[in-house]
């Protein structure tokens, strides 16, 4: 597909799913997304260590959202793993993200996250398409596209010896 082929003084542009510019956004995007995510999770581990005190209190608190009393029940009694879990979680998906290594199953936890985050941030004040759920489709789509595998450790991973012995582990690189 060229662009502006009815004009005879413009340069060819073609731009293919599986060439170099496609590749080397996929890689711009999954690590900019996985900066996004570790700068959270250590800024987090930085402030609060593995007590991150805010998640818990935040989810007690959401009791008029769309997912009901459950938020508000795993505030109270899950607290001590929602600490511990959120910053290290944004910590290692972010890493993960930055290296393209485990990237799709990164990218499953990472939307997992948003997914939560939208749904508990459900004022919807501007709509239902907000920051977070564009941080959803960030993930989604480094799911759908295997990310990891333009410039990331998923791509040497992919041909070790032991990854071609068991071929389902493709789907948890990209």
């Amino acid at each position: 597909m060229s662009y502006q082929a009815a004009n005879p003084l413009a340069d060819e542009f073609e731009l293919e799913l599986g060439g170099a510019w496609t590749a080397y956004w996929l890689a711009f995007l999954r690590v900019v997304t996985g900066w996004w995510f570790f700068h959270a999770g250590v800024t987090k581990l930085i402030e609060n260590g593995l007590a991150y005190g805010y998640g818990p209190a935040y989810l007690q608190q959401m009791t008029g959202t769309a997912l009901g009393p459950l938020p508000v029940w795993m505030g109270a009694n899950l607290g001590w793993l929602i600490e511990a879990m959120v910053p290290l979680g944004e910590t290692l998906i972010g890493l993960g993200l930055m290296v393209g290594a485990l990237v799709r199953l990164a990218s499953v936890f990472g939307a997992f996250f948003m997914a939560l985050f939208w749904v508990g941030n459900a004022g919807f004040g501007h709509g239902v398409v907000n920051g977070d759920f564009m941080g959803l489709l960030l993930f989604v789509t480094m799911i759908v596209l295997a990310t990891g595998r333009y410039y990331g450790l998923d791509a040497i991973i992919e041909k070790t010896r032991f990854v071609q012995r068991h071929p389902r582990l493709k789907y948890l690189l990209g």
